[in-house]
């Protein structure tokens, strides 16, 4: 009788590995802090010079030759609003005087010019107000020196246009001179429209 071989079933151990699969290690950063330099302070001192004294006396004087010279165009305003005329009054024993000197208008203007404005020796901030003063002074004439010319009628249309003309002209000055005293008396350089640049030109 044939043998048959039977098939011995030999318990196979399977082992399984529990342990778990070995993670990477990781790296552990540590944060690195590092202090900010110390800013060194800087100390911005600022130099304040004053304008001297003499130097706003001698522009707040040159302005009061366009000033006098402006006051003619008031003479409309002043027979028609006579408080106006009264804040004037106390400069007619000045004006008067300043007109009693032979060619005063010719004779401030060529001294505020080549003795102020040409003279190197002074600041710029006397110079400059009393160029300003000079141009302001020559725009001021130009309407005389027209109407001379022209010669407009005591009445009409044209003569209306002149009167208003005149109290605009009147205005604009008196407004230019207070603003440019108030300036020069603080020390600060005054630049008024449509002048300041033909006197900055002449510097």
């Amino acid at each position: 009788m044939a043998s048959i071989p039977f098939l011995r079933l030999s318990p196979t151990t399977t082992t399984f590995n529990l342990k778990p699969p070995s993670l990477p290690s990781l790296r552990i950063i540590k944060p690195t802090y590092t202090p900010p330099h110390p800013r060194k302070l800087t100390i911005t001192r600022m130099s304040y010079n004053p304008t001297p004294a003499t130097d706003r006396l001698i522009s707040t004087i040159a302005y009061t030759l366009p000033f006098f010279n402006s006051l003619q165009y008031g003479r409309f305003l002043f027979h028609q609003y006579p408080p106006l005329a009264s804040l004037f009054n106390p400069l007619l024993p000045l004006l008067s005087l300043y007109r009693s000197i032979p060619y005063s208008s010719f004779v401030a203007f060529f001294a505020l010019y080549l003795g102020v404005v040409r003279n190197p020796s002074f600041s710029h901030f006397v110079r400059f107000n009393s160029m300003q003063a000079v141009t302001l002074d020559v725009l001021l004439v130009l309407p005389v020196l027209i109407q001379r010319v022209f010669s407009p009628a005591r009445a009409g249309f044209w003569f209306k246009v002149m009167v208003w003309f005149h109290n605009l002209l009147f205005v604009f000055a008196v407004l230019c001179f207070v603003y440019s005293v108030g300036c020069c008396v603080l020390g600060r350089t005054p630049y008024l429209p449509f002048v300041a640049d033909a006197a900055g030109r002449q510097i």
